[in-house]
């Protein structure tokens, strides 16, 4: 039972930690009278528990943060596409390091997960649901994502790999992917 504990409140520190550091440590560059970009290292917790725990786990630490982040600060009207990318955000990147790479702390391992995960959440779907929902252009939220995107992915990476070389080997990743 106190392993179990421990992984709640591990999962709750960084539903806690994404959410503040999404609503409130974060940088927001308005386009078009629009907050278009967010800027800051609100993915990174949620990316860890899908590492650290397992696509599942990280994929619900992506959703439950989306909705508290959205009770605590909304910003516009509650869309569950956006919970749906943040459920990928710790998916994506959990699942490729858990099937694929095998080696958490492979800093370019790291790398390639991040960057198919980022990718496919902040320089895809974003955009995509940004123009199916409000008619914003899918290439006027594409192209300054796209120029952020080489700089988040190796810092993340970096940020990743050392908070993964502190924590304990976790064995309790095979129980909840």
């Amino acid at each position: 039972m106190l392993k179990n504990t421990r992984n709640l409140v591990f999962l709750g520190l960084m539903i806690a930690l994404s959410v503040l550091l999404s609503r409130f440590f974060s940088f927001r560059i308005p386009l078009g009278g629009v907050d278009a970009i967010r800027i800051g290292f609100g993915g990174l917790p949620i990316i860890l528990a899908g590492i650290y725990y397992g696509p599942l786990a990280g994929g619900i630490v992506g959703a439950i943060a989306d909705i508290v982040g959205y009770i605590i600060s909304p910003m516009g009207a509650y869309l569950p596409h956006f919970t749906f990318v943040s459920f990928l955000t710790g998916f994506i990147p959990g699942l490729i390091v858990s099937h694929i790479i095998k080696d958490s702390k492979n800093y370019w391992g790291l790398v390639l997960a991040i960057a198919i995960g980022q990718g496919i959440t902040t320089l895809l779907l974003i955009p995509y649901f940004l123009y199916s929902l409000f008619g914003q252009p899918f290439l006027f939220n594409f192209i300054p994502r796209l120029i952020s995107f080489p700089l988040q992915v190796p810092i993340f990476a970096y940020f990743l790999r050392t908070l993964l070389s502190y924590l304990p080997v976790n064995y309790a990743r095979d129980k909840t992917s």
